[in-house]
């Protein structure tokens, strides 16, 4: 339950599951018409049906702030258990509105609407053995596509030695400072700071990542993580994310603040 899986995060791919989703539950309603749907004319059938499917992309839509409350809850990991968290309530609530559609929409007025019990065994329970495998599907391609792709963004910072490096996304490094023959990265983990020694030069980083903004003659920063300037004896520093303070050299202050300034307007 605690092993991670696969997760996208992008808004955009979710809204594509959930317009797959309606599309895919007024196919199967209309053409497995259970109940007394092929007593419907078509004209109704066109007028009813999509709007199981619309209940269920807007239940799938209304469930997105849950799940990325759940992804940052634990650290922007997504796990098994969050997956299941997920599915079940989302199974559920769709399955009481869709009841409260079929009551107050389709057989508004009428007597002896089918019982709850009755639609579940008769539709509920075997449309969601056929559409949940295509919501865990989709989910499940599209957090392995969304992995992949950051995977291949990923840079990797060479030690001089056979088994040095370190392999992350480049926002994910907040400085690096020099140490003798070593370097010391400061880098996000999830939301935890964390800080690896290795053994390369300064210099050669910094040609390597232009992206690193030398800041002075031991330092190289990430002007993403910029929080704030901070003065103190005539000498100016910047304050990046985790409170990490950098002296900024009087030879780059002005490339420094042109870059920091022109990256937060």
């Amino acid at each position: 339950m605690k092993r991670l899986y696969p997760f996208d995060p992008l808004l955009k791919h979710h809204v594509v599951i959930s317009l797959l989703l309606g599309i895919w539950i007024f196919v199967f309603l209309y053409f497995t018409e259970p109940l007394d749907v092929n007593e419907l004319p078509n004209n109704e059938k066109l007028i009813f049906l999509p709007g199981y499917g619309l209940v269920a992309a807007f239940c799938y839509l209304l469930f997105l702030p849950f799940q990325y409350y759940l992804y940052h809850r634990f650290e922007k990991q997504w796990k098994v258990i969050s997956e299941l968290a997920f599915i079940i309530t989302f199974s559920v609530v769709t399955i009481i509105i869709s009841r409260c559609y079929y009551l107050f929409v389709v057989v508004a007025n009428e007597p002896n609407p089918y019982s709850l019990g009755y639609m579940l065994t008769t539709i509920f329970f075997p449309a969601l053995a056929t559409i949940l495998p295509i919501i865990l599907i989709g989910r499940f391609g599209f957090g392995k596509y969304y992995e992949k792709r950051l995977e291949d963004q990923k840079v990797e910072i060479k030690g001089e030695g056979n088994y040095e490096g370190l392999r992350l996304q480049l926002n994910e490094i907040i400085s690096i400072q020099s140490s003798d023959n070593y370097i010391e990265v400061f880098y996000l983990s999830g939301t935890n700071l964390k800080k690896t020694l290795i053994r390369n030069k300064l210099s050669v980083i910094a040609n390597e990542f232009p992206e690193l903004l030398r800041a002075h003659r031991s330092y190289l920063i990430n002007p993403f993580h910029f929080q704030q300037w901070k003065t103190e004896n005539g000498k100016l520093f910047v304050i990046l994310n985790h409170q990490i303070e950098v002296p900024i050299s009087k030879t780059y202050q002005k490339d420094i603040k042109m870059t920091i300034n022109s990256a937060t307007n």
